[in-house]
């Protein structure tokens, strides 16, 4: 008993001797396109938006191992039961921060000049229920009252 507990003991102090060792090297950063959702590298950008101020972690890690946080650009549904969701991203025992889509919307825009935030060509040009109608004309409407 006493040899495990010294093993564990020795696991956390190399542990957190290492997490004090490691530097931000920040050379890239991963930004998804929205709607493609997974784990953003931010790299050297400032801290993006958060949902959560605090990290969520499900099923913490067996051993006392620190784990750094990482970012995520998920669903609102994934992150309202992210239990149910983590193994998807490989992230059950890993504190997550998430990230608002606003904030990635911004950050991808800047990288990608020219990307309008939508599907692009004449889809985005035709408004907001307005899909169907260049395909009626008078004649062949079908709110057209029928007892004159």
């Amino acid at each position: 008993m006493k040899k495990l507990a010294s093993l564990a003991l020795l696991a956390v102090v190399c542990s957190t001797g290492s997490v004090y060792a490691q530097t931000n090297v920040g050379v890239s950063i991963g930004i998804n396109q929205p709607g493609v959702y997974g784990r953003i590298d931010i790299g050297n950008y400032p801290q993006p938006v958060l949902v959560y101020p605090q990290p969520v972690i499900i099923a913490p890690a067996p051993v006392a191992v620190y784990r750094q946080p990482i970012y995520l650009y998920v669903p609102p549904g994934h992150q309202k039961k992210w239990s149910k969701h983590c193994a998807r991203y490989n992230a059950c025992g890993q504190p997550v921060y998430f990230v608002q889509e606003q904030w990635v919307k911004e950050r991808y825009a800047h990288e990608h000049p020219g990307w309008r935030g939508g599907r692009g060509g004449r889809h985005e040009e035709r408004g907001h229920g307005r899909e169907r109608d260049d395909r009626r004309d008078e004649g062949n409407r079908r709110d057209h009252d029928k007892h004159r």
